[in-house]
């Protein structure tokens, strides 16, 4: 029984495109705290690398602090910082053919971020003992004042 012949060049690639996506996150996230300098970037945490088979593309998933403004202009401050890290990645991986990067904000994250708070006001509202119930929560009164 033989494969068909997209799927026999994708086992034999194994997981490379995983292993070079871990890579260049780690790379890229020394980069972007220590040789870039740009006051737009602000914190950024890379949370996924994501490398097509042929190693050719890698879509940069990252989460930033603030608001939507401020997510903007992290964008648009990575956009610029991306062909000084394309080319230290060229310099730091052996790789025959450095990937474009893409950047993206991982709407993932904010998704989550969001359920939590949802759970967390319905605990709050459902925990007996709250703050609206003034009879409990106090010390008892044992007199020895």
């Amino acid at each position: 029984m033989s494969l068909p012949a997209s799927e026999a060049r994708q086992m034999s690639q194994g997981h490379r495109p995983d292993r070079v996506g871990d890579q260049i996150r780690k790379e890229l996230s020394d980069l972007l705290a220590r040789e870039v300098h740009d006051p737009g970037i602000g914190f950024v945490t890379l949370t996924e690398v994501q490398v097509t088979p042929d190693l050719q593309h890698a879509r940069v998933l990252y989460t930033a602090l603030g608001d939507a403004a401020a997510r903007r202009q992290t964008g648009r401050a990575l956009a610029r910082a991306t062909p000084f890290l394309r080319h230290q990645i060229g310099q730091r991986l052996r790789l025959r053919r450095v990937p474009e990067l893409q950047f993206a904000f991982d709407e993932g994250i904010e998704a989550e971020n969001r359920v939590e708070q949802i759970l967390r006001e319905i605990h709050e509202h459902d925990t007996p003992g709250s703050a609206e119930d003034p009879g409990t929560g106090s010390p008892p009164d044992d007199g020895d004042n």
